[in-house]
This record gives structure tokens, sequence and C-alpha cells, in this order.
């Protein structure tokens, strides 16, 4: 084990803060030594505790969580063989306190500067929430400190920061909490055969969403051409029709004129005008016979390509849905379960960039309702994780951070649909993860991100003075991952636009829920 003590952090500190923490000590110091017996009282209070950062004696393997303890000021990372890497933190001081609650890493920036305070620099940057929370370097004073986010020490940050991945679980827990091994029935046991099977499952529903899309492309320029070629029928047809109706009132004047004559030379001239109107008559309802003839094809032709088209486009997002769910199958998945929403949400990671900048996408396509026995009865707020591969499947862990049922009596009170477990578990892999929560999801969960959840029975100051954000509206491409789409396809899946009038979150208050809407104005930023 490597420890490195807190005088370390402290140079670090002071080499990149600079002269005013050194003035600020100074400052204390000299207001300690004027007013003896007064003031040593009031800064033992927040004298930095000699923690220290520490790295497990074994070779770590790619951290799966980390757990931030309020109560003690530390986080601690875990692989899938216990903890790794563990270090002293500063959280969001009174006012601004840290959410406690399960978050997942959504964006990473090397070298990130603050739009909310002043340019601050918050260098290796692991977001957790787009409205302004997240792990990154800075000074530690030993205590809460921060305006919300989680601070780690300079070094300890900048080393993190290649080792975890967008997706990771973050739990902010108000108390001292660790994963423990666990075991339960409903858990993922996924199906060696299901995930051998599934490389050649997805090269087969890949190649028919490719044909699909083909076709899709040609019955479209098919429907394009036939539509473009009968555009100018109505103008045509128009034209024809004023003709014949001319002829037709120059014929009616020549059968007046011939009715009308007195003399034989009048009649004569009368008979003459009467043939070369009839002839005329008679062509212009010739070609307007023969040009509604013609268009009639032409008519049916945008009818039958039109429809042609529509049916190619269904298949197409089929085909591209099927096989876009073919590939989500070997990602990671996560499920979350809302005892104060009463549903079951899915998500996973596509990992392709957000279409409005800024993170990833995640797949939201599974919501359903979810039967729990007593609904009225907390069930706490408990985050299983299947850690690695075993001879039975999967080896799972859980951490608990929430008052209420425990891990297992939690489980057994829920009843999920067969069949979204028949979609989830032959396929699942280490880092899938449940989670079973007395709260709804927070207004922060969007298509870029995995699922944020915090908990209503503790501060959450520095995260409820922050202005939420408004992804804006961008449809989904349809036409796959291999083709530079989203993987949702064209039927009916879209980034849908954050409501400017977030859903009410819930605080609960002696086992009540309560619902109170966010004052806070929607603004389109990043802090």
């Amino acid at each position: 084990m490597k420890d490195r003590l807190t005088t370390a952090q402290s140079y670090g500190t002071m080499r990149r803060w600079g002269p005013p923490g050194i003035v600020m000590f100074a400052a204390a110091v000299a207001l300690a030594v004027l007013t003896p017996g007064a003031i040593p009282d009031a800064m033992a209070a927040k004298q930095p505790r000699q923690t220290a950062e520490a790295v497990a004696p074994r070779e770590a393997g790619e951290p799966i969580m980390a757990i931030v303890s309020l109560k003690s000021q530390q986080v601690t990372f875990y692989d899938s063989e216990g903890w790794i890497l563990r270090a002293p933190v500063s959280t969001g001081t009174t006012g601004r306190e840290t959410p406690a609650g399960v978050f997942a890493v959504i964006e990473k920036d090397k070298d990130h500067h603050s739009s909310m305070y002043d340019d601050a620099w918050m260098p290796n940057m692991q977001r957790i929430t787009w409205n302004g929370i997240a792990l990154h370097g800075g000074p530690l004073p030993g205590y809460a400190a921060s305006h919300g986010c989680v601070r780690m020490p300079f070094n300890f940050a900048e080393d993190l920061f290649d080792k975890t991945n967008i997706g990771m679980r973050v739990i902010i827990s108000p108390n001292d909490a660790a994963p423990v091994d666990f075991s339960h029935p409903s858990l993922f046991v996924p199906s060696k055969e299901a995930i051998a099977a599934a490389p050649g499952r997805i090269g087969k529903l890949s190649a028919e969403a490719e044909e699909a899309t083909r076709a899709a492309d040609e019955t479209k320029k098919a429907a394009t051409a036939a539509a473009k070629e009968a555009q100018s029928l109505p103008a045509s047809l128009r034209k024809l029709e004023q003709q014949k109706a001319r002829a037709d009132a120059e014929n009616a004047y020549a059968d007046k004129l011939v009715a009308n004559a007195k003399t034989d030379q009048a009649k004569a001239k009368a008979d003459e005008l009467k043939q070369k109107a009839a002839t005329k008559a008679a062509d212009a309802a010739t070609q307007l016979d023969a040009a509604k003839a013609a268009a009639q094809p032409k008519r049916d032709a945008v009818a039958t390509t039109k429809d042609a088209a529509k049916a190619a486009a269904t298949r197409k997002a089929d085909a591209v849905k099927a096989a876009t769910d073919a590939k989500l199958a070997l990602e990671p998945v996560s499920v979350y379960i809302s005892r104060a929403t009463q549903k079951l949400y899915v998500r996973r990671n596509t990992h392709k960039p957000a279409p409005d900048g800024g993170g990833e996408v995640f797949d939201t396509s599974i919501e359903v309702p979810v039967t729990i026995r007593n609904p009225d009865q907390p069930l706490g707020t408990h985050i299983f994780t299947a850690m690695a591969k075993n001879d039975t499947g999967l080896r799972w862990s859980v951490v608990s951070i929430d008052e209420g049922d425990t891990a297992k009596d939690a489980l057994d009170r829920i009843t999920i649909p067969q069949d979204v477990w028949d979609r989830i578990a032959p396929t699942a892999l280490p880092r899938s993860s449940i989670i079973i929560s007395d709260e709804p999801l927070s207004a922060e969960t969007n298509y870029r991100t995995e699922f944020v959840a915090v908990l209503s029975n503790h501060p959450q100051g520095g995260f409820i003075t922050r202005k939420p954000t408004a992804p804006s509206m961008e449809m989904a491409n349809d036409d796959g991952w291999d083709n530079g789409g989203n993987g949702f396809g064209g039927n009916g899946f879209f980034f849908g636009q954050r409501d400017p009038n977030p859903q009410p979150v819930q605080r609960r208050r002696g086992g009540q829920y309560q619902y109170y809407q966010s004052t806070q104005p929607v603004q389109r930023s990043f802090w």
C-alpha cells in the first residue's frame, strides 16, 4: 500500500493556488494570536484532518464504481476485486451541499474551467450532472468547502483521469458505505449460449438492417421520381380543360349563328364556322381524354410508390432497431426501479456523441410499470452491481445508502416484468447494475445521462441552487450505428427536449412524498 500524506497535498495546493492561500492562512494565525482563548476553538473545528491517499497493494483493474462518503470526506474507487484507490475529498459546504444519491460519469474534461464560478480551474473534471456537479482536482482544507462538487487531491485526480470511463457509477453516500457481496434470484443470470451467439446475431441483423436501408432508399427515390413526374399533371390537365371549355363555347356560339341565319349567304357562313368550331371542340375533348388516360397511371404510380416507401421505411426502422438492440445487448445494462413512480427504467450507453455537444447518448427505449408490494413502505436505496463473471454467471455486490428495507427484502417486494428480464438477462455483462430507490429520477436525467437520482431527505444545496439544463431538440437519424446514425432508427424514437417546466421533484417527509416545483429558470449552458 502506498500512502501520500496530506503534507504533500498541502504543498501541491499551495503551489497551484499561490499567495492568496498563504495570505488567508497568515491572517487566521494573526487573528488567533490577537484573541487568545476565543479563536482556537473555532479554528479547531475546521482543522484539516490527517487523512491520506492510498493505493491497494495489487494490480488494479478498471474502476467500476466510486463511493464518496460525505461523513468521512473520502472517496474510494473499486474494481471487480475490491478497493483500488482512496483519497480525502472536500464536498459542498453548508447551503451548497453535495447531493447524496446515485450518479455516473457523463463527461470528462482534462482542463475544465467553470462558466459558473468566474472561470475557476477544475482540472481533470469528471462530470456527474449537467447542472454542474463533478469530481475534479481542487484544494482540500480538510472539511466540506466546495460549492457542491467533489474536490479530490490534484495529483490524485490527474492519475485517476485516464483510468475511468463514461458511465462509471458514482455513489454519494451520507455515511460510510462499501460494496458487500450479494446474491438473489432476481438478479441477472446471463446465458453463455446467448452471449456466444450474440456476435453472429449482430452480424445477421446488421446485414438485414443494411439491406432494409438500401431497399428503403431505393423505394424513396422511386416515390420521389414518381411524385416529380406527376407534379406537372394538374397544371397540364387544367390547361387542356380550359382549351376544351373555350372550344365548346365557340361551338355553342356557332350553333346560335346557324339557327339565326336569315339568308343563304349568312347560313353558309355560319355552317362553315360551325364546322370549324365542332372540329376544334372534338380535338380538345380528344386531347383532354388522352391526357387524363395518360395521367391515371402516373397518379397510381405516386400512390403505389408512396405506400411502398412507407412500408420500406417501417421495415428499415424495425431492422435497424433489431440490429441496435443486438449491439446494445453486449453493453453493460443499468436498471432503475423507483417506488415513487412505480416504474422500471433501462439505460445503456450507445457510445455515440450527443448531437448537441457534450457527453454521449444513452439508449432509453425501455420504460415500463413495475409492481411493488406494500408501495407505501420505504424500500431504501440499494445499488446492485455485477462485479465480475463467475461459474454461475455473475458475481454481485450491493451498496445501500438510505434507510428502508434490507437489500434482500427490497428485492423480494418487487415483481419485474418477465419480458423485460428476458430481453436483458441473457447477455448481461459485468458492470451491469440494478438500482432500487424510493426516489424518482431527477429532472437532470435525460438522453445524455445515465441515471441521476438524489436522496430527497438529505441536503441538496449544491444541486438545487444550480439552474437545470435543457438539451435542444434533436431528431434521431435513421441510418443505424454503422452509418453515422444514433442506432435508434426511424421508428419513432427521438431525442426529446427537456420540458421547460420540469416534472416536480419529490421530497419525502415522515414517510410521505410531497411535491415541489423548482423555481429555477431553464438555462441552456454548461456550468
